[in-house]
């Protein structure tokens, strides 16, 4: 095999999962010097990101949140739409960072008489000084990627607090699994809202039901509700359905 062909199936290989150097040259019969070599290519290209001792796909690269704003947008809508019914009737509900999220936050706000307590400035722009809205910032270390807040900080903040309902966005959702994110910190919020909420929603696009690209979950072990849109297919959702867990609620794109 010439290098041109082991690249290649270097770059198809590594959209399954991540690979080592040393993997890869046992797998190709090669040095680790000529992979890394191959890695470098690959990498200067923009076909993948180079790791510690490995390399990923670019395709599991975290999306900056001004670039995930124009994608889905009537799904988008939709889910928040469809989540709005969940957020009225009282008490404190937890909003997450992310764009669905955040279509959700502008509804609330043109809704008011509700209590929020985020950790995204997109929500936070949506609600400071709406009328009728008590909302609640927590603090910690602003996501330059996805301008949602974590870390101790956070995750102190929400300790304190009972809420009556979760509305949480996620880079990817797997049945019987959770929900992935592309660093710890965010799992590791996700988890502990969850924990402090009655209820729990996942608002997520058809697009992000069973990916499972990034490396970080936050699992289920109590009832929870995916709210996602009719692009989803019968054999995306049966998964969800097979979950004992799980409520499946799909919302109307519409014309």
């Amino acid at each position: 095999m010439n290098g041109t062909d082991r690249r290649a199936t270097i770059r198809d290989l590594l959209q399954s999962r991540p690979l080592s150097v040393a993997e890869l040259a046992q797998r190709y019969g090669v040095s680790e010097s000529t992979i890394r070599r191959d890695l470098s290519r690959l990498s200067e290209s923009g076909e993948i990101v180079r790791t510690y001792g490995g390399a990923v796909s670019s395709a599991g690269e975290e999306q900056p949140l001004q670039e995930r704003e124009l994608l889905a947008r009537r799904e988008k809508e939709a889910i928040a739409r469809a989540a709005e019914a969940h957020a009225a009737g009282g008490g404190l509900v937890l909003l997450d960072a992310g764009t669905t999220v955040g279509a959700l936050a502008a509804r609330l706000a043109a809704r008011g008489g509700v209590t929020v307590a985020t950790s995204g400035l997109t929500s936070i722009n949506e609600l400071a000084g709406v009328p009728g809205v008590e909302l609640i910032v927590l603090g910690g270390t602003v996501r330059r990627l996805s301008l949602g807040m974590v870390g101790p900080l956070a995750e102190a903040a929400v300790a304190r607090l009972t809420a009556r309902a979760v509305f949480l966005g996620a880079d990817g959702v797997v049945a019987g699994r959770g929900i992935c994110e592309a660093r710890p910190e965010q799992a590791a919020l996700k988890e502990l809202m969850i924990s402090r909420s009655r209820s729990v929603f996942v608002l997520a696009d058809a697009g992000k039901l069973g990916r499972e690209e990034s490396y970080w979950w936050a699992g289920f072990e109590a009832p929870w509700t995916l709210i996602t849109d009719d692009g989803a297919t019968d054999r995306q959702l049966a998964p969800f359905h097979a979950d004992p867990l799980c409520t499946v609620e799909v919302a109307e794109v519409g014309g």
